[in-house]
């Protein structure tokens, strides 16, 4: 049976059998070549044996190559002209570092974009607290967790034709009855109900996808966000937060004491670098820490722990914060320990751009390092943005400082974190 399987590759059609006997008169014509060389030291002879040996490994390895792009073309027809990239990125990136990205929304998604040129080994843990847009819709509708930021870290992390990415991002028109509805997140949800459970319906999206790399939700509960105020009031749901006219003091879930999916706490517990944000502080990047065992995962991990600052604040959500006030939150929020190193940007963000945010109440974020290494933690300070229609972080230039830290921290101890002022959840006065 073995054999006539094996035979299959000489059928017609195959466009195989050229290439491979190709390839066997280059290894004959190679063989022939050594063997001149034994027979005779004459110099007629050492050309021809010469000639013979060039001869022979050129068309080795031209068989050979032309082989592996035939079968390529079968296997994945958008990558045939590209086979180097192929194999590195099977090869070189499959050895790259395990790096482990707690967050959700838009900056998750631009990170991971920037991280995937670096390392296969990437596991987004995502959070499922959102409530508002299509996401809520499908919540409410379908009694189960919200896709959009589960879609947009799929996407980010895609090595598939631009054309399926484009499909998941695809947004129905206002006139439709889907009005408002994204093409990923029914698909997620049609996938969800065929396997029956999210994480089934988010592997087989990943497949789909051909992701590098694995998005998880930090957990299978259908937690609500609430945020207690500085004026003593309570807003619930991630989608109102941002939007109340109080400051916020802490944020918890509801129901309390919601485990994470294992797929997450084996991430963390396996990683070379566990990276915080950057993301909404207290809407995308808090509330995956808010879940049971996440924060002890992550302080007990060997991994080093980095937090990437926004570059810009949030109305009403971190008005006026600063980098260090950033990090003083998620610090009274979790546990000190949460952090080793902040990655804040320094570039001024230019005036025209700033303009296009002040209807939004949103500003630069103050690079206070001074203040955060006061607190105990290291600090990269560099250019991190991308100037375009835009504010946001730079994909290459976050990543490239993250692999940099790795590459740093491997073969010693990550730094120990000494706390040297209190952390205390303070609101920020405007």
């Amino acid at each position: 049976m073995n054999v006539f399987r094996f035979l299959k590759w000489f059928y017609p059609g195959m466009y195989i059998k050229r290439w491979v006997f190709l390839a066997v008169v280059g290894g004959f014509l190679l063989a022939i070549g050594s063997a001149l060389l034994t027979v005779d030291n004459s110099i007629p002879i050492r050309l021809l044996s010469l000639l013979f040996l060039m001869g022979g490994l050129l068309m080795l390895v031209t068989g050979i190559q032309l082989t592996i792009r035939s079968l390529l073309e079968v296997v994945s027809p958008e990558h045939r002209r590209d086979l180097v990239d192929v194999v590195f990125q099977r090869r070189h990136l499959e050895k790259g570092p395990k790096i482990v990205v707690i967050g959700g929304g838009t900056g998750l998604a631009t990170l991971l974009h920037g991280l995937k040129q670096y390392t296969n080994n990437i596991t987004a843990i995502v959070t499922v607290a959102d409530d508002g847009g299509s996401s809520g819709r499908l919540r409410r509708e379908f009694d189960m967790l919200p896709p959009g930021d589960i879609r947009n870290c799929l996407v980010a992390l895609a090595d598939t034709e631009p054309l399926m990415q484009q499909l998941f991002q695809y947004r129905f028109a206002e006139d439709s009855a889907l009005k408002g509805h994204n093409f990923g997140n029914l698909f997620i949800t049609a996938m969800t109900k065929i396997t029956g459970d999210f994480e089934r319906a988010v592997q087989a999206s990943s497949k789909v996808l051909a992701i590098r790399g694995r998005v998880v939700p930090s957990t299978n509960a259908k937690v609500r966000l609430v945020a207690e105020h500085v004026d003593g009031s309570v807003t619930m749901g991630e989608s109102k937060i941002s939007s109340a006219p109080a400051r916020i003091q802490r944020i918890y879930l509801e129901p309390g004491g919601c485990q994470p999916t294992n797929e997450a706490l084996e991430a963390i517990r396996a990683a070379n670098a566990i990276v915080l944000g950057p993301g909404s502080l207290y809407t995308s990047i808090i509330p995956n820490l808010l879940v049971d065992q996440m924060v002890d995962a992550i302080v007990q991990s060997k991994a080093l722990k980095i937090y990437v600052c926004n570059v810009m604040t949030q109305s009403r959500e971190t008005y006026a914060f600063k980098a260090s006030d950033h990090v003083r939150a998620i610090a009274a929020h979790t546990n000190p320990g949460i952090i080793q190193v902040c990655i804040v940007n320094t570039q001024p963000v230019p005036e025209l751009l700033q303009e296009r945010y002040r209807a939004e109440e949103a500003v630069p974020v103050e690079p206070d390092v001074e203040r955060i290494r006061e607190l105990g933690y290291q600090t990269v300070a560099e250019n991190t943005l991308s100037l375009d229609s835009y504010v946001r972080h730079d994909a290459d230039k976050v990543a490239k400082i993250i692999i940099q830290l790795v590459v740093g921290a491997r073969g010693r101890s990550p730094a120990p974190i000494v706390v040297t002022a209190p952390v205390v959840a303070e609101p920020v006065v405007g």
